[in-house]
């Protein structure tokens, strides 16, 4: 009975908590609710982005639009599987930061001197997403791969 009861507790803490933001909320406002952000860009349109990587085990990031006035414009979850499918080959290091945040892991590929930014999410297929940049910083390509935080169990079958 008391597992029963648990089940709602902890479906309730796999919940993405959304920040206590207000559009219009000034920059002084952000960083007393939020913190300092992990890393800030200056957007071309006089906006700035801020980045929040939260969550357990690293599976958000925040991102918040002020405008050029210093405002809430919007803030969004920057690490969905509709914002990893809008990446495109060709993007810049910087325009992917700006799309996703800083990845939760940066590793090499040797063979196709290539780096590789992986960003884990929240999902129940129990995979990340992985970016391949070049070494001139451009993405080269993309893909979701078995996420290897999540346990995983064989099963061993006869003569296998």
């Amino acid at each position: 009975m008391k597992r029963a009861a648990a089940l709602p507790v902890l479906l309730a803490g796999c919940a993405l908590v959304q920040p206590a933001l207000q559009a219009g909320d000034d920059a002084d406002t952000v960083r007393a609710k939020l913190g300092s952000p992990r890393a800030e860009f200056a957007l071309p349109s006089g906006q700035r982005k801020w980045a929040y990587p939260t969550g357990p085990f690293g599976k958000h990031t925040t991102m918040v639009t002020l405008d050029a006035a210093g405002h809430v414009a919007h803030w969004e979850e920057a690490l969905t599987e509709a914002n990893f499918n809008a990446i495109e080959a060709g993007l810049t290091r910087q325009q992917l930061l700006e799309r996703l945040g800083p990845p939760g892991r940066v590793w090499s590929v040797y063979y196709h001197d290539q780096t590789v930014w992986t960003y884990r999410y929240n999902n129940m297929q129990c995979q990340v997403f992985h970016v391949g940049l070049t070494p001139q910083g451009v993405v080269e390509d993309t893909s979701y791969g078995p996420d290897p935080m999540c346990e995983r169990h064989s099963v061993l079958t006869p003569g296998g």
